[in-house]
C-alpha cells in the first residue's frame, strides 16, 4: 500500500490516480478543506485521511509531497518506522521508465501543452497522463505517458523522457534558482535525458543555448524545423498551416487564443509530426480541445465573463491579457490577481505593473505566501505593485461588491492559488 502525505495536491491526485489504474494499492491524508483535486479521488475510490500520525503502519511505502517537510508528524513517524520513503519526482519517475514518456517542461504553457499532447495521444495511440491542474489517467496496455515536468528545484531530472518538450526557458522561482544561467543549466541537464530527441521552442532565444544531439525546434520564425504560417486570430480561435521540414503537414482551425496558445499546439504537431501520426486526424482531434483546469476557464453570465486562469508570472499574465483581447475585442477587461510568493512579487513588480496598465482596471488581493514567510520579506506586499497603477485597487476575498459595477467585461482572474470565493460571489451578484 502507497501512502500519500499530502494527497489533494494537484500534483500528487493525479499520480495517485495513475497509480491505482496501474493497480497499485493507494491512500492518502491531507488537511480536511476541500480542493478540486479530489473528483478523482473520490471517482477511483481512493481512501483520503486527515492527518494524523496514527495513519502511517508498519506495512506502507510513502510518497511525500514536496510542500511537507521532515518535520511533519506522519513524516516523522515514517522515519521511525524505517518506512521506503519517495518524493513525488522520484515516484513518477520510477512510472517514467516503463512507457514511452513525453515530457513538457518550460516555465510557462507545461499544463496547456501536456493537455493538449494527451488529448491527442490517447485517442491515437493510447497514452497515460499525468498534469499539473490535477488531471492524471493510466491504463496498464498503453504504450504511451504524457508527464507535465517541473523545473523547479530540478524535480524535472527524476525523469527518463523519450520525448523532452521544451516551451520555453525563463526566470522564475526565484527562491531557488539563482539567475537566469542557473535556469539554462537546469535545462540543460533535463534535455541530456531524452532518449530520442528534444523538441523545443525554436522563437525563444535560451533553447538556443542547449547543447543537445538531436534537437528539433518549433515556432513561427523561418528557421525553425517546424513551422506556423498564414496565421489568423480570430474571434472564434487560431487559424494556420503546417509546415515541417520544409512539407505541409496540414491546416489547423483550433479553438485557442493567443500567440502562446498556438505555440503550445506547435509543440504537440511537433511530436505528432516526428511520431508519424496522420495530420488531419491531429487536426480534428486538436479541434475539440476544451483547456485545461483553471487555464482560460470561462464562465458565461450575461454579457459578463468571468476567467479563471493560472497565471502568476508576468509572461503569463502577458500572455492571457492577449488572448482576451483577442476573444473579447469589445469588452473592457478587469483584472483581479493575487500575487504568489514574496520573492516572485518582489522580484517582477515592474513587468507585473507593465502588463497591468494594459487593462481596465486591476484590483489585487494580499499576497498569498505559499512556502514563504512574511517575516522574512518585511517591506514587501501587494502595494508595491499598486504604486504609480492609475487603474490599481486592492480587493479583499469578501468584497465582490467592488466588481460588480462594471458591464459588458471581462473579469480576468489570475493565481495560482484558489480565488473561487471571490469569483463564485461576482457570478452570483452579476446572476
Amino acid at each position: 500500500m502507497y501512502h500519500f502525505i499530502g494527497i489533494k495536491g494537484s500534483g500528487m491526485s493525479a499520480l495517485a490516480q495513475i497509480m491505482k489504474e496501474l493497480g497499485y494499492d493507494v491512500q492518502g491524508s491531507d488537511v480536511e478543506k476541500h480542493f478540486f483535486t479530489e473528483e478523482g479521488l473520490v471517482r477511483l475510490g481512493i481512501p483520503v485521511y486527515p492527518f494524523d500520525e496514527n495513519n502511517i503502519k508498519e506495512d506502507l511505502k510513502i510518497v511525500q509531497g514536496a510542500t511537507f517537510k521532515d518535520d511533519h508528524p506522519e513524516v516523522k513517524r515514517a522515519k521511525e518506522l524505517d518506512l521506503e520513503i519517495y518524493t513525488y519526482s522520484e515516484m513518477v519517475g520510477i512510472l517514467t521508465k516503463k512507457f514511452k514518456t513525453i515530457t513538457v517542461a518550460g516555465c510557462h504553457g507545461k499544463t496547456t501543452t501536456s493537455s493538449m499532447m494527451a488529448l491527442v495521444m490517447n485517442e491515437m495511440k493510447g497514452s497515460n497522463y499525468l498534469i499539473g491542474d490535477g488531471t492524471g489517467y493510466a491504463n496498464k496496455e498503453n504504450e504511451y505517458f504524457v508527464l507535465e515536468a517541473c523545473e523547479y528545484q530540478r524535480h524535472f531530472l527524476d525523469y527518463t523522457p523519450t520525448y523532452a518538450i521544451i516551451t520555453n526557458i525563463d526566470l522564475d522561482h526565484v527562491d531557488y534558482f539563482k539567475n537566469i544561467d542557473d535556469v539554462v543549466d537546469a535545462y540543460q541537464s533535463y534535455a541530456s535525458k531524452a532518449e530520442k530527441m528534444v523538441i523545443a521552442c525554436g522563437d525563444d532565444p535560451y533553447t538556443h543555448l542547449l547543447e543537445v544531439e538531436t534537437i528539433f525546434y518549433y515556432g513561427l520564425s523561418e528557421d525553425n524545423d517546424i513551422i506556423a504560417k498564414n496565421i489568423e486570430y480570430r474571434e472564434d480561435g487560431t487559424y494556420f498551416d503546417v509546415f515541417a521540414e520544409d512539407n505541409y503537414y496540414g491546416h489547423y482551425e483550433l479553438p485557442i487564443y493567443g500567440k502562446y496558445m498556438l505555440l503550445d499546439a506547435l509543440a504537440v504537431i511537433s511530436v505528432c509530426y516526428y511520431e508519424r501520426l496522420d495530420a488531419k486526424e491531429v487536426s480534428r482531434i486538436l479541434k475539440t480541445f476544451k483547456g485545461a483546469k483553471r487555464r482560460f476557464s470561462e464562465t458565461v453570465v450575461g454579457e459578463n465573463i468571468i476567467i479563471d486562469d493560472y497565471a502568476h508570472h508576468p509572461a503569463e499574465v502577458r500572455a492571457t491579457i492577449k488572448a482576451v483581447k483577442q476573444k473579447y475585442p469589445n469588452k473592457k477587461v478587469i483584472g483581479i490577481f493575487q500575487p504568489h510568493t514574496f520573492s516572485r512579487t518582489k522580484e517582477f513588480k515592474d513587468d507585473l505593473k507593465e502588463e497591468f496598465e494594459k487593462l481596465d482596471a486591476i484590483y489585487l488581493l494580499d499576497i498569498h505566501p505559499a512556502r514563504e514567510k512574511q517575516e522574512d520579506f518585511p517591506d514587501i506586499t501587494s502595494d508595491i505593485i499598486l504604486e504609480g497603477l492609475e487603474n490599481g485597487h486592492k480587493i479583499d476575498m469578501d468584497k465582490a461588491e467592488l466588481l460588480n459595477p462594471y458591464e459588458n467585461a471581462v473579469f480576468l482572474f489570475m493565481s495560482p492559488n484558489d480565488l473561487s470565493k471571490l469569483e463564485n460571489d461576482l457570478i452570483e451578484l452579476k446572476s
